[in-house]
Order: C-alpha cells, then sequence, then structure tokens
C-alpha cells in the first residue's frame, strides 16, 4: 500500500506542474480577447458550477458548520479572490519573468506559517536547503529578463509579494482545518467566493472594455475551469492532506519551467544554457526536499 500511495502522490504532483505550467499560455491566449478579470471570473464560475453538479451525482457531503465556513473563507477569500487578482492586476506592470521569480516566495511564506501553526511540519535544514536551491534556479532562468521601471512596477511586484502571503497563510489554514471536508466541496464553495469577487471587481473595472469570445478564448476558459480549477484544484488538496504543506508549495518553482518548455514547443525557440543550469537547480532542490520520502515516510491517507 505505501508503494502504490507514494506513486499516486508522484502522479499527482506531476499533473499539477505540468498543467499549471500551461495556464500561463492559456491565459495569455485568453487576454488577447477578453479583458483579465472577466476572463478568470468566467473561469472560476464554470468550475464552481462543474463542481456542484460533480458533489450532487456523487453525493458528497458539504459541510456548512461554522468551522467549515472558516476553511471556505481562507481558501476563497485569501486563497483565490484576492490573489488572482493581485497577480492579475500585478502582472500589468511587470514582465512575466519577474512574476515567476517573485511568486516563488510561496514555498518561503508556506513554511514559515507552517512552522508556526503546525507543530508536526516544523522547518529543518533540508527543507531550507530545498527551498532555496529551488528559489536559486528560478533566478538563474529568468535574471536576464528580469527588469521594471518607475512606480508603477513596484506596486506590481507588490501586488505578486501580497498574493504569495495570502496564498501561503490559506494554504496552512486548509492544512490544519479542512482535514475532513472534500476536496470537491472545498473548492465549490471557494470557487463561487472567487467568480463573485473577480466578476462584481469586472462590473467595476472593466465596464466599456471591449470584449471578444473568440473560438481561442472560450476553449481557453473553459481549459483553465475544467483542467486547471476543476481537476487540478482537487488532486492539489488531495495531496495536501497526504504531505506536509511545505513539499506541496514546491509546485510553484516547477510551473514556470514547464511552462517555458510549452512556450518554446509552441513557439520554436531556443532554450539558453542557463535554463538548464536553472531546471537542474531547481529539480535538485524539489528532490533534496523531499528525500525522506523516498525512505518510505510518505504520510498515509486518514
Amino acid at each position: 500500500m505505501m508503494g502504490s500511495e507514494r506513486i499516486r502522490i508522484w502522479v499527482a504532483f506531476t499533473v499539477v506542474c505540468t498543467v499549471w505550467g500551461s495556464t500561463w499560455m492559456a491565459i495569455k491566449i485568453g487576454l488577447e480577447t477578453v479583458p483579465p478579470f472577466l476572463s478568470a471570473g468566467v473561469r472560476f464560475l464554470i468550475a464552481s458550477l462543474l463542481l456542484l453538479l460533480i458533489i450532487r451525482v456523487r453525493g458528497i457531503s458539504l459541510p456548512l458548520a461554522r468551522n467549515a465556513w472558516r476553511v471556505y473563507l481562507a481558501l476563497g477569500i485569501l486563497g483565490y479572490a484576492i490573489p488572482f487578482a493581485l497577480v492579475y492586476w500585478g502582472q500589468q506592470y511587470i514582465p512575466s519573468a519577474l512574476s515567476s521569480i517573485l511568486f516563488a516566495a510561496f514555498p518561503f511564506w508556506v513554511a514559515l506559517f507552517s512552522h508556526v501553526l503546525l507543530p508536526q511540519e516544523r522547518m529543518d535544514y533540508v527543507k531550507v536547503i530545498g527551498i532555496l536551491v529551488g528559489f536559486a534556479g528560478l533566478v538563474v532562468i529568468f535574471a536576464r529578463d528580469v527588469h521594471w521601471t518607475g512606480s508603477e512596477g513596484l506596486l506590481g511586484m507588490g501586488a505578486v509579494l501580497l498574493s504569495t502571503f495570502l496564498g501561503g497563510f490559506s494554504l496552512v489554514v486548509v492544512k490544519k482545518h479542512g482535514e475532513s471536508i472534500s476536496p470537491f466541496s472545498l473548492n465549490f464553495i471557494a470557487m463561487g467566493m472567487t467568480a463573485l469577487f473577480l466578476l462584481g471587481m469586472s462590473v467595476v473595472l472593466e465596464r466599456g472594455v471591449g470584449v471578444g469570445w473568440s473560438t481561442a478564448a472560450v476553449v481557453s476558459v473553459l481549459y483553465l475551469a475544467v483542467i486547471s480549477s476543476v481537476l487540478t484544484f482537487a488532486a492539489y488538496l488531495w495531496l495536501l492532506k497526504r504531505v506536509e504543506a511545505v513539499y506541496l508549495s514546491l509546485t510553484s518553482f516547477v510551473s514556470p519551467i514547464i511552462a517555458i518548455i510549452l512556450g518554446v514547443m509552441a513557439m520554436g525557440e531556443d532554450l539558453a544554457a542557463t535554463v538548464y543550469f536553472g531546471a537542474a537547480l531547481v529539480l535538485s532542490g524539489i528532490l533534496f526536499a523531499n528525500g525522506r520520502y523516498f525512505y518510505g515516510k510518505i504520510q498515509r491517507a486518514r
């Protein structure tokens, strides 16, 4: 059982990294004709409706007690709604390469909050070294493309960093208090909140902006809703119940590499030597941080 559990965990981890690595391209395609908050809001609205259908068909319980709502609010507002709004807004003023490096602060916040709120997941030298090596790899990959101008660039950087802070806190709260709630139930409520939040922002901030639902935009939103949101976020929360929060947060190191590979495959561009070296550092950091799991210490599902 332990061997099969280990395989399922690594498969799920790979799926999360691969799919979320592809979301950057899908988002970019959709944003060519649809403004960001509307696009994201429709994405989460479709995802929440699909999750409701899954809950009804499978007879999954939907806890509505006060403790459950604390987890829903933590994930919906602090984990999805505000961070997504901050990232979309911040990326107007800074390049995606810089966003990738800044978003890599996520595992640091998760490690800090886990150390404080999860006594069984304290920081140790293995985690710290693994995170630092992985972060260094992303810096190597994107360093030549990092630049910003003016105060708006600084605000954009601050927005992305704030999103990692809120997302890191949310992940640890869900880990601490959401053990008994199905990933589908968690995501249904949280994504419903996110859809309302982002669509509301669209009404306020994107009024009068041209909208063109081209075939590419529709396919983009559907992919992001069904594959990236419903399936992958469910896998992500499934993993959260089986591995430490810090290890799961390391997916934020791998996704940018997947995004680069997909971009090269789609655009036919060459990869610089620094990308290979940086990717090697990222993977080395993740393997080092997760090394203990190769010796059978994966937490078993309850």
